[in-house]
């Protein structure tokens, strides 16, 4: 594990450690428009100044919040709060995702944690995707179910067209609203979706976790699977609507 690994998973356990207790209630306050298009809250900004602080000396940050920050040959692209409704919701499924590009133009490194419950998933570039969880000190591949029944689609809400689909097809699937996180456990899922605005900063981390695994990526959506064959099943779905 390198230096910006740990200091990623450092920044990780900091902002774990500070929500364990409950948020502050001025987290809840929204400020202004982010970088990536949303209205940051104050639980946003707070966790980016965490990351800021852990991994500002390995290059310049590209915040969905704040923007740039920073300089350096390294373009480390975060997301401080993935799901950021969902924690403002306390609904549980809402984490983090950072990705470090190299002076190359190359993924580095990729790190993405679940606040919620604690997992947290990073590669190095070259080496395999390994889970393990905050303060742990026991490192697997990501946990697999090879007969998941349900599949995540985010933004589901909006695209009842291909709902509507999909429910014929009997694929069954969550929204449950955090893309990176999403991705994170496309292992664990029979199929990741998302149809949408495709955003760097929704999916620099996350893709790059789902390595070895069936990966479309298009302008308008992004479909990973374990089996080709539903992968293949969910694009021509899209097709199908597409050219409705």
């Amino acid at each position: 594990m390198n230096d910006f690994i740990k200091a990623c998973i450092c920044a990780n356990e900091e902002i774990s450690d500070s929500i364990k207790d409950g948020f502050d209630a001025s987290w809840f306050d929204k400020t202004t428009v982010g970088a990536g298009g949303d209205i940051s809250s104050k639980l946003d900004l707070f966790a980016e100044a965490i990351f800021v602080k852990h991994l500002g000396s390995f290059g310049e940050i590209q915040s969905e919040e704040s923007g740039v920050i920073g300089s350096g040959d390294s373009q480390i692209i975060i997301d401080p709060i993935d799901g950021s409704s969902n924690a403002l919701s306390l609904f549980p499924f809402y984490g983090t995702s950072v990705a470090r590009i190299n002076a190359d133009g190359i993924l580095d490194e990729a790190i993405v944690c679940n606040l919620a419950n604690g997992d947290i998933f990073f590669t190095h570039i070259g080496s395999s995707v390994v889970q393990s969880r905050l303060w742990g000190e026991s490192f697997h591949p990501p946990h697999t179910a090879p007969n998941a029944e349900v599949g995540l689609f985010e933004k589901a809400y909006g695209n009842p067209d291909l709902v509507a689909l999909l429910d014929e097809e009997s694929l069954k699937f969550r929204a449950p609203g955090a893309i990176a996180l999403s991705l994170a456990y496309a292992r664990s899922v029979n199929f990741v979706l998302f149809v949408g605005k495709f955003r760097i900063y929704d999916f620099a981390a996350g893709l790059a976790l789902c390595e070895g695994l069936e990966v479309i990526v298009e302008e308008d959506y992004v479909i990973v699977s374990k089996d080709k064959t539903i992968a293949d099943k969910i694009e021509e779905l899209i097709k199908k609507v597409i050219l409705n």
